[in-house]
């Protein structure tokens, strides 16, 4: 019996944005009409960081890219290969044929500025010719724009570090999520009336601007809650530099501790503040517990 063929997009799809959702759905669309596996190649660090030395702080975690692809588009053959200095001076065409060989590829589908190989080399218009070349289907995704901007995730990278929330999900087509084990913290959300879960941004992902945050609480068992969040190192409680992410969950009682949980981001509400007193800050939570649940009714969202 044949081994089934898979239709696979190529990319680092980093925030899985609006962009990237355009060669997704064409790559299940093929893998339909084919009946091949819908399948997404990525890479777990991004090629920047080798290419040119610096570190790219990322949209997502590889976790978080998969679970949105899984979780928005239903591709659950989500690949990541390790990007280091013998893939980035591997010819293109040997890494794209190891690739078809081994993951047994019948059709590829990358955006119009994807390239590849050593040096860049391998361009989309090259993939094109040598898929021809070799009985392969291939299609290359023009550019999305939105408002006249190419959707980016450089561009969405920078909304996030304004905390820019509403703009960044008009980008993304989706809210911001950080997916994370909740954390035993310090307990003084439960000190102040206001029990709150602990998460971290991973290591080498951007965090966002400062502040509190009208968010969404999603728990593996499918329940959400709407929720206030704040971002950062806590100046009213806090003992040292480190960025934390606490949520407090609105209208929700119970140990969460272990479990796995994702914040959405939906709106920046006010940027982090140091008060005199954890009565002021108590109050005050109360108040951005307030702004959130209006924004929500006002939106229109759950």
């Amino acid at each position: 019996m044949a081994e089934i063929k898979r239709v696979v997009a190529i990319g680092f799809f980093d925030g899985v944005h609006i962009g990237h959702a355009a060669l997704l759905e064409r790559t299940k669309e093929r893998a339909l009409e084919s009946g091949a596996i819908p399948s997404v190649v990525s890479f777990d660090v991004h090629p920047d960081n080798l290419v040119f030395g610096g570190e790219v702080k990322l949209i997502n975690s590889a976790l978080g890219r998969e679970d949105l692809i899984r979780r928005l588009f239903g591709i659950d053959n989500v690949v990541f290969l390790h990007f280091n200095r013998h893939m980035m001076t591997m010819p293109w065409e040997t890494f794209i044929r190891s690739l078809v060989e081994e993951l047994n590829i019948s059709h590829i589908v990358v955006g119009h500025d994807f390239c590849f190989g050593y040096k860049g080399e391998g361009t989309a218009e090259k993939l094109k010719g040598y898929c021809a070349a070799h009985a392969l289907g291939c299609d290359v995704i023009p550019a999305v724009r939105l408002d006249g901007r190419t959707v980016s995730s450089t561009y969405i990278r920078g909304l996030l570090e304004n905390g820019d929330m509403e703009e960044a999900r008009r980008y993304l087509g989706h809210p911001h999520v950080l997916t994370d084990t909740v954390h035993s913290g310090y307990h003084l959300g439960s000190k102040l009336g206001a029990p709150t879960i602990n998460m971290v941004f991973p290591e080498g992902v951007l965090v966002p601007r400062h502040g509190v945050y009208a968010t969404r609480v999603s728990l593996e068992n499918g329940e959400s809650y709407r929720a206030v969040t704040n971002v950062g190192v806590r100046p009213t409680t806090g003992s040292g530099n480190g960025v934390s992410v606490e949520s407090h969950l609105l209208d929700y009682s119970g140990n969460l501790y272990g479990r796995q949980a994702r914040v959405e981001f939906y709106a920046f509400l006010r940027g982090e503040e140091k008060f005199s007193s954890f009565e002021e800050l108590s109050a005050q939570i109360a108040r951005d517990a307030e702004t959130a649940r209006e924004y929500f009714d006002r939106c229109g969202e759950i």
